[in-house]
């Protein structure tokens, strides 16, 4: 009843103008929302960036409503769609229903064998794929913020141990009801399983499925390490929140206001970066002290997958379903990462 209550409140405040309008104090205010758990990566990153724009001074509010206080993610992204709301922050899975283009984050490894700095510049740097993300977004009605992330993923939690790419053929993987990932564990030899989150632990328990994918602290929070024996770092999506804004409540504010908002965010998701390095790390730790076994894999493996017939399919799939888009995400993280590769050292002359 509470939420329903403040949905509406907010649903009344947006509609008169005042949810991020200018109010009679001439403050503009930016209702903001998410549904990111108390603590979660994504709270503490809206939370920073409500308290840099608070400290510019500069007549701006981002009014912050967490945890799903308005609404689930697809909820929300209408709202933002429609004005109701000016900003949200989710995942980037949600998002596909509303911008097609969002779809290049179903490619399997396309993260995997770059770094935090290499995809920072490609999803949030002057690269040719952000300029046609950022066109998808306002042809929504929206405008892209930012991308949260430093190279982290989802992972692979298993009763199997998945030193090689043959052992992954008949793994039973409970997975998103997600057709991309479906297919992309179907074409490496898993036999992927879509199941009710409430239903997994005990299924991996009692063997129904042997495996699952998913970030470390999603592990950590499921207690998976109870009923799973090893970690694999398969890289497969990487875990990553995007932030965004009604577009024509962006081009509507001052220009002072853009630049602190701007600003905020960009400072923000630099901050962010290194305690998302943290979180994955220490989650990690928590597992293998759990008595799980921590697999890791070196470029060959995802240059193997990646190779593979039904993986190369499912590229080409999503690359004409984004227009192209798939091929420019490709293009730019390997254009940046040979940009910023040392130069090689010369031999000294004899």
């Amino acid at each position: 009843m509470k939420k329903i209550i403040t949905a509406l409140l907010v649903l009344v405040l947006a509609l008169s103008s005042c949810a991020f309008g200018a109010s009679e104090f001439d403050e503009t205010w930016l209702v903001t929302a998410d549904t990111t758990a108390k603590g979660a990566a994504g709270q503490v990153f809206v939370q920073l960036v409500q308290e840099k724009v608070k400290a510019a001074n500069a007549g701006l509010v981002v009014d912050y409503f967490p945890n799903g206080e308005l609404g689930g993610d697809a909820d929300l992204l209408r709202q933002a769609q429609k004005g109701y709301i000016a900003i949200m922050l989710c995942q980037t899975a949600p998002v596909v229903s509303f911008i097609p283009e969002m779809a290049v984050f179903d490619l399997p490894m396309v993260f995997a064998r770059y770094d935090g700095d290499t995809i920072d510049r490609v999803l949030n740097g002057d690269s040719d794929f952000h300029q046609k993300m950022s066109a998808a977004y306002e042809k929504a009605g929206l405008h892209l913020l930012g991308f949260m992330q430093n190279a982290t993923y989802r992972l692979t939690t298993a009763n199997k141990d998945l030193q090689t790419l043959s052992d992954f053929r008949g793994l039973q993987i409970r997975t998103m009801e997600n057709a991309n990932h479906m297919t992309f564990w179907t074409a490496i030899g898993a036999e992927p399983t879509p199941l009710a989150w409430s239903e997994l632990y005990i299924s991996l328990q009692n063997g129904t499925v042997n495996a699952q994918e998913n970030a470390a602290d999603t592990c950590v929070g499921a207690h998976f390490e109870e009923v799973q024996n090893y970690l694999a770092c398969t890289n497969h999506i990487l875990y990553c929140n995007q932030i965004c804004i009604n577009d024509k409540v962006y081009k509507a504010l001052k220009p002072e206001h853009k630049a602190v908002l701007d600003k905020a965010v960009a400072e923000a998701l630099q901050e962010m970066r290194p305690k998302l390095e943290e979180i994955d790390k220490s989650n990690k730790d928590i597992l293998v002290k759990g008595n799980m076994k921590l697999i890791e894999y070196d470029n060959s493996f995802f240059t193997d997958v990646l190779a593979m017939q039904g993986v190369r399919d499912l590229y080409r799939r999503i690359d004409s379903a984004t227009n192209g888009l798939a091929s420019s995400l490709e293009k730019s993280l390997a254009d940046v990462a040979a940009a910023n590769a040392p130069a090689p050292v010369e031999a000294p002359a004899e």
